[in-house]
């Protein structure tokens, strides 16, 4: 199972990757594992203000259907248009090309609360 070092995570099984104030967020490669074949994703509207821990989009799986929970407040600025048609790509490539959306980060002090790679291998069953 891949955790990349470079991210920070939350332990409701998102990551982010933050570059100039604009963090990308995705699902982890253990959410999606157990979420199974991803089928469908409401993505949330450029624009759209976020708060940490809130629900902003939501995933379809075959068995489930979970909300996406934004790990930062801040107003989206890209999401990642390309899962509409394939939502598969959050399976195929859960840290490259299944990213969900980016967002402008207005409190860079929740970045605190975010776990490491070292913290979320810890949350996560072996």
């Amino acid at each position: 199972m891949k955790i990349p070092n470079e991210l920070y995570y939350t332990d409701s099984h998102e990551w982010i990757r933050v570059e100039d104030g604009i963090a990308t967020v995705g699902i982890t490669d253990f959410a999606q594992s157990e979420l199974g074949d991803i089928v469908f994703m409401e993505l949330p509207d450029v624009g759209m203000k976020v708060n940490s821990g809130e629900p902003c989009g939501t995933i379809e799986a075959v068995k489930s259907v979970e909300d996406l929970l934004s790990p930062l407040s801040g107003k989206v600025v890209e999401s990642n248009g390309e899962l509409e048609d394939k939502p598969e790509l959050i399976n195929k490539s859960p840290y490259d090309e299944g990213w969900i959306m980016k967002v402008r980060i207005s409190n860079m002090d929740e970045l605190e609360n975010l776990l490491s790679a070292v913290e979320y291998k810890n949350i996560i069953p072996e």
